[in-house]
């Protein structure tokens, strides 16, 4: 039977359980009535992002080359953005060596005591907020697009509006005129942003970009600055908010994984892990198309099919992760022979950005919970709305009550 993705978000997990029942790929129908396949299974979802045969450009997607996509699919800007996401080969290589260096561990790890006092200040803003309040928009939306616009070079003025609009952007809910309207202004926006920074350069990795495409037009074409501004945006902040929020979500109705942490039986990496398998903040991520007809597990995925990466399917696969995987226990990643999670990605697209999520969501939720020990949800989890989008996987608002030390 084939799965109609839900453009709401809906409910991933209950749907990943029934559809992993049937297989590791399932045929689904996206919005606007086109025809895709998800690969769910770990092992399966393995193969398919490091297999030779796959491609991320747009080309290779057979309905939009023979225009049967409306202009105003939701999900057009996946296929079409100029970036790292949809560059194949020596493109991509060359893409994400403009930005590599921002983000390995020495630098991500230089980047340490700035988000410690990122962190402290909004946590002293939550003090004066009430007794309760919405951690996503006071604490784990603001941390993450702080530190990824201050690497940027955005000024603070931009950041709701970027934040906004990624929201959108990121959406599979929106009407065809909002998709493009909201498109069209976060492109704007960034032209202005790397405007302002092109008159002004520093030393920021908008700068950097620009310097690249004026010094060599190969290197970094007009678009492709664009692409690559709205992808670190997007991903450099979107990931991170919703995996601090899943994590606080999974140790609020798991106290005795809390208390395992307290107790030093298990660390917040432990926590930041096992969120991302249990939890993964990206559900079913667009797109990648196979080259040939191409068979993963026992399904055959024809040649040009857009293709889903089920995250948040593998991440609870008891085929790879135990007939508990869908069990919240952080002790997990230590566990002899525990199958490692993939949903930062597999490959060479593997997420760039993923030393940084890690190390900001590892200090946040360690100084928020020392600072607020017996904060737990304000409303329960069933009431908790999802985002409107099958994409990212978390919730809109997170109303927590604070109890002060």
């Amino acid at each position: 039977m084939v799965h109609r993705m839900d453009p709401t978000g809906g409910s991933p997990h209950a749907d990943n359980v029934r559809l992993l029942a049937q297989g590791a790929v399932a045929p689904v129908v996206l919005p606007g009535e086109v025809a895709g396949m998800a690969v769910l299974g770990h092992d399966a979802l393995k193969e398919f992002l490091s297999h030779p045969d796959v491609a991320k450009n747009a080309r290779h997607f057979t309905a939009l080359r023979e225009g049967r996509i409306a202009t105003g699919w939701p999900l057009l800007m996946f296929a079409t953005v100029r970036g790292m996401t949809t560059a194949d080969g020596d493109d991509h290589r060359r893409l994400r060596s403009l930005v590599s260096k921002a983000f390995t561990a020495r630098r991500v790890e230089g980047l340490r005591a700035r988000i410690e006092a990122l962190t402290a200040g909004l946590l002293d803003r939550l003090e004066g907020e009430g007794d309760v309040v919405d951690l996503c928009r006071h604490f784990a939306m603001p941390l993450p697009i702080g530190v990824i616009s201050e690497l940027l070079g955005v000024d603070p003025e931009y950041r709701e509006a970027l934040h906004h609009l990624s929201n959108q952007v990121v959406a599979t809910d929106l009407a065809a005129e909002e998709v493009v309207a909201a498109n069209e202004e976060l492109v704007a926006l960034l032209a202005t942003i790397a405007a302002a920074r092109a008159e002004r350069p520093g030393d920021d990795l908008t700068s950097v970009l620009i310097a690249a495409r004026d010094e060599d037009g190969d290197r970094l074409g007009p678009e492709e600055l664009i692409g690559t501004l709205m992808l670190m945006i997007i991903a450099g902040h979107e990931t991170t908010l919703a995996l601090i929020i899943n994590a606080v979500r999974a140790l609020c109705g798991h106290r005795e994984q809390l208390d395992l942490v307290r107790t030093g039986a298990a660390t917040w990496s432990d926590v930041v892990e096992e969120t991302l398998r249990w939890d993964a903040p990206v559900s079913y991520f667009p797109f990648r198309y196979p080259t040939r007809d191409l068979t993963i597990g026992d399904t055959v995925i024809p040649e040009g099919t857009p293709v889903l990466a089920g995250y948040s399917a593998a991440g609870r696969d008891p085929l790879a992760h135990g007939s508990d995987a869908g069990r919240f226990e952080v002790t997990r990643p230590r566990r002899a022979g525990a199958a490692r999670h993939v949903s930062l990605g597999h490959g060479a697209h593997y997420c760039l950005g993923a030393p940084l999520a890690r190390l900001e969501a590892t200090i946040a939720l360690e100084r928020l919970f020392a600072r607020f020990p017996d904060l737990d949800l304000a409303v329960p989890e069933t009431e908790l709305l999802s985002r409107s989008s099958f994409v990212g996987n978390s919730v809109r608002a997170l109303p927590v009550r604070l109890a002060r030390r």
